[in-house]
């Protein structure tokens, strides 16, 4: 048993995260192979993960410990790396970030059979938590280290139920040997008696009374006379399995993020800067954008990270709201601000960034003409021309920029905009770029990883927008700057990026042949993708280019939503909305499971006031909740990607997930072909031919328990 509480709640008998990572070093430093492969960091493809792997890589680079990162799609993708680990015969540290917490990982069919030199490390943020992982001891459970925020401490009672089911014997299970035991009874109470005496006299020693227990026949009579007190009635067995069900079936939810543990671990260790506190603030950003997380937990965190802000930053200059600037050419300062609900407005217009924004769409149901009739009639009133909303942000008359917030603040009510901001951050970047906030740099990130490549999209180019350089239009992406350099003279060609062109053009090369084959082409373009992100993530130019990306996503997810709503195409099937994509020109995006969830959070906020919130059959909690189920059709596989999101009736809430439950109690009725292509459990590949009798089998419920 080997979980990690955090620094606050540790002591001298239960080490930290600083312990932990010590361990790794001595290990790294004792091995008599130092190579890359000997130190593994498995990665989940999100930004908090991306983030985490990042930080974690550069306290590896300051301590000189040589690693390799390896991104992980789903369980499939992991039970092969799983494989070809056990041809690392160096490998003695495993680091999983975001995956692995639900798997029950010392047993046989995960690492149970690996060398005992393997320690595997767990920063999973997605709960609950496999409790085999978290409290079995023995030699594979000592090997398995999970960094847990604290939340363990409160599992006491779940974790005398397992104890008491994985080592009690079973009331009845020597019930064939009972009539055995009566015999023996009375030749052995004289024996039983001798032993207790010479215990309680302190004549005994505990390798004398293993020895009585362990030799012949009789004695073995005797053990399951001294076992018998710990055995535990069929009622109590019940009690202890209803607990743990309840605790496995409640669905998922989320704790700490894995950067957030990570940026404990340098503040541990001392090592806190601008850099890994950013990269802390991304992954807690992630959380609450895509609802992980609940207003209440974000401001939490979001607190901490303020205060740490002010102790590595100098004081933001004041009286510019959002208009101000890196100071100095080498400017790298974090600020505390307040963040606007409009999706990335300081890069995009005014009006667009408003449209596309999820909050302002419930409020104003923009899919409408009268919706966006009451937006452009609430610019007016603020005092904005449609010339000066629909020319970029940066553009504007600066005197509209500085007095937005007031006038928001002033006239938005009368919309129902009341939480029209919420606290976050922005980080300067000298004078390469405008100053960067949280949430856009969280957008850009996530777009690079869904659709960075794998997909065909269009994205704006600036100035271009109503008919501006030869009528307007844009370009087709093309993965940021591979080919930056590419028509430039050889020798003005920096070396590390002459490096970087050549390692694309012999990917590319490589892709084209296996794409000829038929081979290789679905692994490579989530590989591409991750990269691209882990690149953007010390590459400010990258990340600004990513924007341009996560804007065209917006509208395609804004089209594919309004067109949803307009059609009428939500099906109301015992308390769940359903929607099935089977056409349109954005397709090929909704295949990704990021793109459909990010759909369905986007009509989870667009109805939240506007449908009756309902607890399925199958809940175990008789909370209402607004569930919606997603499934789009994947032409080229012949299969549907099913999303399963459970909204909360209230914004800035969120409710455990069971969908991924749900999802395995109707495989198992309707006995439909599916498929688990990622780490998370609401999101299901499912036969073209099985989606109607598999959604009439979820929608029905049944009696799981």
């Amino acid at each position: 048993m080997v979980y990690l509480p955090p620094p606050h709640l540790a002591s001298a008998s239960r080490p930290s995260y600083g312990e932990a990572y010590a361990k790794i070093l001595a290990a790294h430093r004792r091995s008599p192979k130092t190579a890359a492969s000997s130190v593994i960091i498995l990665v989940a493809p999100d930004v908090d993960a991306l983030c985490a792997s990042k930080m974690l890589a550069d306290l590896f680079k300051q301590d000189d410990v040589m690693h390799r990162i390896i991104p992980v799609s789903g369980h499939a993708e992991l039970e092969r790396i799983r494989d070809e680990l056990t041809t690392y015969a160096d490998l003695h540290t495993l680091i999983m970030f975001n995956m692995g917490a639900i798997l029950d990982l010392p047993s046989a069919e995960w690492f149970g059979h690996f060398p005992t030199s393997l320690t595997v490390h767990v920063i999973d943020s997605s709960r609950p938590q496999n409790l085999s992982s978290v409290f079995g001891g023995g030699e594979n459970g000592d090997r398995i280290v999970i960094w847990d925020d604290g939340a363990v401490e409160g599992l006491q009672e779940e974790r005398k139920a397992w104890e008491v089911l994985t080592y009690a014997p079973d009331d009845d299970s020597d019930d064939e040997d009972s009539d055995f035991d009566s015999e023996e009874e009375a030749q052995e109470d004289e024996e039983a008696n001798e032993d207790e005496e010479d215990y309680e006299n302190g004549d005994g020693s505990p390798s004398r009374k293993r020895r009585s227990l362990g030799e012949g026949g009789r004695k073995q009579g005797k053990r399951r006379k001294v076992d018998q007190p710990n055995r535990i009635s069929r009622e109590e067995r019940a009690q202890h399995e209803a607990r743990l069900i309840k605790y496995y079936q409640s669905g998922t939810w989320h704790g700490q993020s894995a950067s957030g543990t990570m940026y404990i671990l340098a503040t541990v260790l001392e090592r806190v800067d601008n850099d890994l506190l950013w990269l802390a603030i991304l992954g807690l950003t992630y959380q609450y954008v895509t609802s992980r997380i609940s207003r209440e937990e974000y401001d939490k965190y979001q607190s901490i990270y303020y205060d740490e802000v002010a102790r590595l930053n100098p004081a933001p200059p004041t009286g510019l709201g959002d208009d101000f600037k890196s100071q100095n050419p080498d400017d790298h300062s974090v600020y505390a601000s307040e963040e606007l609900r409009f999706m990335m407005f300081r890069h995009w217009n005014l009006y667009d960034a408003m449209y596309h924004s999820s909050y302002v769409a419930s409020k104003l149901g923009i899919w409408k003409e009268r919706g966006r009739k009451r937006l452009t009639g609430l610019l007016a009133k603020m005092g904005f021309s449609i010339a000066e909303t629909q020319q970029p942000y940066s553009h504007m008359a600066k005197d509209l920029r500085l007095s937005l917030r007031q006038k928001l603040d002033q006239l938005a009510p009368e919309y129902g905009l009341v939480e029209l901001s919420y606290p976050s951050f922005m980080r300067c970047y000298g004078y390469r770029s405008q100053p960067l906030s949280a949430g856009d740099a969280v957008e850009a990130l996530s777009a690079l990883i869904d659709i960075a490549g794998g997909t065909r999209i269009e994205v704006e180019i600036e100035g271009t927008r109503n008919g501006g350089e030869w009528f307007g239009g844009g370009k087709v992406w093309e993965g940021g700057r591979e080919g930056r350099y590419r028509d430039d003279e050889r020798e003005n060609i920096p070396p590390a990026v002459l490096a970087n062109v050549v390692k694309a053009q012999m990917q590319a090369q490589a892709d084209a042949e296996g794409k000829e084959t038929g081979e290789g082409e679905e692994l490579q373009w989530w590989v591409r993708n991750f990269w691209s992100a882990y690149d953007a993530l010390s590459d400010i130019e990258r990340l600004r280019e990513a924007i341009s990306l996560s804007m065209a996503l917006h509208r395609a997810i804004i089209r594919q939503g309004s067109s949803i709503i307009d059609k009428q195409d939500i099906k109301t099937l015992r308390g769940h909305r359903v929607v099935v994509l089977t056409q349109g020109p954005d397709l090929p995006l909704f295949v990704h499971p990021g793109v459909l969830a990010r759909l369905a959070l986007w009509l989870v906020d667009a109805l939240r006031d506007r449908v009756e919130p309902t607890a399925p059959v199958y809940a175990r909690s008789r909370r209402k909740a607004l569930p919606f189920v997603l499934a789009c059709l994947n032409e080229k596989a012949g299969t549907y990607i099913v999303v399963g999101v459970t909204g909360a009736p209230d914004f800035d809430d969120v409710r455990k997930n069971e969908f991924g439950l749900a999802f395995l109690d109707a495989k198992e009725r309707c006995n439909a072909r599916t498929r688990h292509g990622t780490f998370d459990t609401s999101v299901l590949e499912i036969n073209k031919d099985d989606l109607k009798v598999f959604l009439q089998t979820l929608c029905e419920g049944g009696e799981r328990y």
